[in-house]
């Protein structure tokens, strides 16, 4: 680490450009950030159950591959850059649980494409961060071991199933990491835990030889602490380029404080209205409207468990003592499916895409809460919002599945604290249109100057510790 590091500017903080132009420039060695990478996971990883596994050999080689390549200019695009991995993708050599005991010994002989292009990219590979038991919980909980926690507050849930790699981001553990979002599950994690993430549109980002589950909905994708910082993992994940515009002015956006009539905690309906009329000010069209989700459920529900049945129904003959409830529940309902429903969710899909696709040619884009509470206590998700019984299943966080089962990107962007928990707002646009996304989400971000501080403080490194293992 250079003789100017302080303990509240970590480069594990640093945007990925920043961190880039220092090892370019010589005045920074992805060694260096590689044992300050690992000075935090040791220091901090206890504190929230972040990883699964740590990758501290493979990551270190690739560090020193990474300092080779900028000596000879031969860098690729993430060189240098610590990043995490979803435990639901699978990298050569290593544990891959999917978050369940039913894989606890399971090593995986090859990468799965995303863990193939991150690996060619330069990046280092720092470990394997905690998910929900096949990605089936809004949650990060398994029989693994403790629950993921909240950077913000280690006795919050970070949301799930992309909850290890949301605070592996918050905390300052890695750049970036991969998660992936079938029902919200890198959005819903993103708004609790104040960074970004971005859900690609269905089918943009592959991941070639990755696990079924999901199939219809699934789309890997970035948690980071910026929008390019996202957007240089997901050009590489997409393997293209996701070029940096401005949006202008005069969009049309659709503003829904509550989908289908959800209840919204107050907070969050307050930090929704004053985010709404700050970004009113930006020169584009905002237009309450009531965006037309309802249906989501009749397609989600039924390919959802088709897909758990198909490739875990073996499950129920086994231990079920090896299974979270969630899974065992998700199994037995299952069981329960005709073919006739299947049928009928799969033209049900195609109908709601249509629906989607038509609706966002009268709107530029959509804009609504991205949960409808801020992060809770560990194992309580509310039962009731303002009043009213919600679901324990869908209650914290109803506004995501919707736009995977549109196929449309969306995002999650930080927009403030509630109660000092920060709050996500929702922004969506039309399936193919990620790089204006990209784009609008970038204009929003400088908008909204998002405040990191809290973070940087509250998981500070001593220079000693990130020098010791120089």
């Amino acid at each position: 680490m250079p003789d100017t590091a302080r303990a509240d500017d970590s480069p594990l903080y640093w945007p990925i450009a920043k961190l880039i132009a220092a090892y370019r420039d010589r005045s920074l060695s992805p060694v260096e950030v590689f044992n300050e990478a690992e000075a935090r996971a040791d220091a901090f990883n206890s504190d929230m159950n972040v990883y699964v596994t740590r990758m501290s050999d493979l990551a270190r080689t690739q560090a020193e591959a990474a300092e080779r390549a900028y000596r000879n200019h031969t860098a690729g695009p993430l060189a240098g850059v610590p990043v995490s991995i979803k435990d639901a993708f699978e990298v050569k050599g290593y544990l891959t649980t999917y978050g369940s005991l039913k894989y606890r010994d399971h090593i995986s002989t090859q990468d799965t494409g995303t863990a193939k292009r991150i690996r060619a990219s330069g990046a280092v590979m720092t470990g394997k961060t905690n998910t929900a038991e096949f990605g089936q919980s809004a949650t990060t909980d398994n029989l693994l071991g403790p629950d993921t926690t909240n950077a913000w507050d280690t006795s919050r849930t970070s949301g799930g199933s992309s909850g290890g790699a949301a605070s592996s981001v918050a905390a300052g553990l890695v750049s970036v990491g991969l998660g992936s979002d079938g029902g919200g599950s890198i959005r819903i994690p993103a708004g609790f835990s104040g960074v970004f993430g971005f859900k690609p549109s269905f089918g943009l980002v592959k991941d070639e030889g990755g696990g079924g589950a999901m199939d219809a909905f699934v789309c890997p994708g970035p948690l980071a602490r910026s929008v390019d910082d996202a957007r240089r993992l997901l050009n590489v994940l997409a393997d293209r380029s996701f070029a940096r515009k401005t949006s202008g002015r005069g969009l049309k956006i659709a503003v829904c404080a509550a989908p289908e009539g959800r209840p919204v905690s107050a907070g969050v309906q307050e930090m929704f209205a004053r985010t709404v009329q700050r970004l009113g000010q930006s020169g584009h069209e905002l237009i309450e409207a009531d965006v037309p989700v309802a249906g989501w459920k009749d397609v989600f529900g039924p390919l959802v468990l088709f897909d758990e049945l198909r490739e875990r129904g073996q499950y129920l003959d086994q231990d079920l003592n090896e299974l979270t409830d969630y899974e065992r529940v998700t199994l037995e309902a299952a069981k329960s499916l005709s073919d006739q429903e299947i049928e009928q969710a799969k033209k049900l899909l195609v109908s709601y895409r249509d629906r989607f696709d038509a609706y966002l040619s009268e709107f530029d884009a959509i804009v609504t809460p991205t949960n409808s509470v801020p992060a809770f206590p560990i194992g309580q998700r509310p039962l009731e919002i303002e009043g009213q019984q919600v679901s324990e299943l869908w209650g914290a966080f109803p506004f995501t599945a919707p736009f995977n089962v549109a196929g449309t990107p969306a995002a999650s962007l930080p927009c403030g604290l509630v109660d000092d928990m920060p709050v996500g707002l929702q922004v969506v646009m039309r399936q193919g249109q990620d790089e204006a996304l990209l784009n609008l989400c970038e204009d929003f971000e400088e908008a909204l100057g998002f405040d990191l501080t809290p973070l940087k403080t509250r998981w500070q490194l001593p220079v000693a510790a990130a020098m010791a293992g120089s």
